[in-house]
């Protein structure tokens, strides 16, 4: 007489893994561990922080074995990806500092396993809404407990960086460890408030509140950075909203007209970069940016190839970070630049393939929101409009949520463009 054998793992426990409401609770709690690692690390410290993002990577895994038949794993992430993180982890061979290479690139490994859970198992309205979601009280909270500070107590609460001036007008931080930081999670919040409005999938008043409180935090950040990512932003968004209207047969000439556009915009740009400096008002900020980037420059040349090993966040114990540290005189935690980071960490290598990784993220979601019907595909090139402008001023697009929204979004429009999907599926 055969026996049925009974299964490893009850059905039951497979079915709650793999269930919806499961994939909507992790990705929530993904992307909120994401936007508030400085709040996490300043609570219950880097350990911490590393057990929530473990315990969230042993989950998410678990629930890709759960729903492994379910999901289109043909053709799924972008090569680019593979090769940047192949080459950080390679750099671990030369690194002088192989013990935080391991940690930064297990870092990185596991915001983007997060990123490509979230893309599988999320649509693109339901990444809109788990963003928005997340933000919205994130930023609720930033506000609050800068009243508690400012108004209040009248004193800055240390542990969170929070220094109290919202009695002054700013500048604020919030949760997230400085008001540049502060400034880049309201306009990435600003975007996902605005498509969620569009798509109708939040109500109106909802809606209004969560553009209200992101503008607010955006004004009182006080950031000369985000003015003109912001500028940035919006041009952007007025171009991606003309391509729309204009009848596809001549949509792809406009498309080359505006990226050559773009192209003159960043020459001329870079010629009268002190102009736009001043315009900004933004001097003394960037003369702490140039005096950082001088001494990165620097130490370039040494290993100019491949890097002198990835880490991500700066270790600043370890040379060559304090070497930089103490030629500014000011504890930086990265380069306030994401491509001369890369330069820095990973080499000339390195930066070449971040550069396609981006590109291609970008250009695919881009063509997607220009010819897709619904607005909530003009979600991922913005955002990754607000990413890569502001690398040029910080690295945050390297590391945690700014790491786990690139990939959302290269994930997202590779599912939508990636050549692979022509090839032959094997059952």
């Amino acid at each position: 007489m055969a026996t049925t054998r009974r299964p490893l793992v009850p059905v039951s426990v497979t079915e709650f893994l793999g269930s919806a409401r499961f994939n909507s609770v992790l990705s929530l709690v993904a992307v909120g561990v994401g936007f508030s690692t400085h709040a996490i690390r300043a609570v219950i410290g880097w350990p911490g922080l590393i057990g929530a993002l473990g315990g969230l990577v042993l989950l998410a895994a678990l629930s890709f074995i759960a729903q492994r038949k379910l999901v289109e794993w043909h053709g799924l992430l972008p090569i680019t990806i593979l090769a940047f993180m192949g080459w950080c982890a390679l750099s671990l061979l030369w690194s002088d500092y192989q013990w935080a290479t391991v940690g930064g690139v297990a870092y990185q490994i596991s915001f983007a396993f997060l990123a490509v859970y979230i893309a599988l198992v999320r649509d693109a309205i339901q990444i809109v809404r788990v963003v928005g979601d997340v933000l919205r009280v994130l930023l609720t909270v930033s506000l609050g407990l800068e009243v508690l500070s400012g108004l209040l107590l009248d004193m800055p609460i240390k542990f969170l960086a929070i220094q109290g001036n919202i009695a002054l007008g700013g500048p604020i931080q919030g949760l997230f460890g400085s008001r540049n930081q502060l400034s880049i999670v309201a306009l990435i919040a600003f975007v996902t408030f605005l498509v969620e409005l569009r798509t109708r999938s939040v109500r109106p008043a909802v809606a209004a509140v969560s553009i209200t409180l992101a503008v607010a935090c955006i004004l009182l950040a006080h950031s000369p950075v985000i003015a003109a990512v912001s500028v940035v932003v919006g041009l952007a968004t007025l171009a991606l909203y003309a391509i729309r209207q204009i009848k596809p047969p001549y949509r792809r000439y406009y498309q080359w007209a505006l990226g050559l556009f773009t192209v003159l915009v960043l020459v001329v740009g870079w010629i009268y970069r002190t102009r736009v400096i001043d315009l900004l008002n933004a001097r003394a900020d960037f003369q702490v940016r140039y005096k950082l980037w001088i001494q990165i420059w620097e130490l370039i040349p040494i290993n100019q190839l491949e890097g002198w090993g990835w880490v991500g966040q700066w270790p600043t114990e370890l040379y060559p970070f304090i070497a930089i540290n103490d030629a500014t005189g000011v504890f930086h935690s990265n380069g306030l630049n994401a491509y001369l980071d890369l330069y820095l960490q990973v080499g000339l290598v390195g930066l070449i393939l971040f550069v396609a990784l981006v590109a291609l993220a970008f250009g695919r979601s881009w063509v997607l929101a220009s010819t897709k019907r619904s607005v909530v595909y003009a979600w991922a090139p913005l955002v990754l409009v607000a990413l890569l402008v502001t690398s040029v001023f910080e690295s945050s697009i390297l590391v945690e949520s700014g790491w786990l929204l690139l990939v959302i979004c290269a994930v997202k429009a590779s599912q939508g463009m990636s050549w692979r999907m022509r090839l032959p599926h094997r059952n």
